[in-house]
């Protein structure tokens, strides 16, 4: 089965974002706002087991923090993706290191790790810079606590749900 382990923000900010995604993210109806921790992969039960562990022990390390989502932004040249950005990452980095170790660690990436809301994906090159070119001016300032982080997995339907959710110290 596949895991992946996010953080979600709370309801203003998702519901700002799901008022782009709804148009620019086909991934719209299969999971909500989400800032990836760590990228999905499939797991058999031993490593669920492990992972699990690791989540546990991470959480009682890790303090809770605020972020602020502050802007748009998007990864060209390397693709088509818009999100919205933190002003801040350092604290989503820190909670990605501490995750993704020992049996968390990801395989060779090939890009340095960036929390971000994706609001666009999979666009042609046309609407992709459009888009872009309207939302950068649009004023965000948005804040959310981070108390937790969730461990998912996906459904047969590729739809993504919690599988247990792990509480940050406060």
């Amino acid at each position: 089965m596949k895991y992946g382990i996010v953080v979600f923000p709370g309801k203003e900010v998702q519901d700002f974002a799901n008022s782009y995604r709804k148009r620019y993210d086909p991934h719209y109806r299969l999971i909500q706002p989400h800032f990836t921790i760590r990228e999905a992969e499939d797991w058999d039960d031993r490593q669920l087991e492990e992972a699990i562990t690791l989540l546990n022990e991470a959480s009682q390390r890790l303090p809770a923090f605020t972020a602020k989502v502050n802007r748009f932004s998007s990864f060209l040249p390397v693709s088509n993706v818009i999100y919205l950005a933190l002003e801040d990452a350092d604290p989503f980095i820190r909670l990605h290191e501490e995750i993704c170790q020992g049996p968390l660690e990801e395989p060779q990436k090939a890009y340095r790790y960036t929390p971000h809301l994706t609001i666009g994906q999979k666009l042609g090159n046309e609407e992709f810079h459009d888009v872009l070119s309207s939302v950068r001016l649009v004023d965000v300032g948005l804040e959310f606590l981070v108390d937790r982080f969730h461990l998912l997995y996906q459904t047969d339907n590729q739809a993504w749900t919690v599988y247990q959710t792990f509480l940050l110290q406060k």
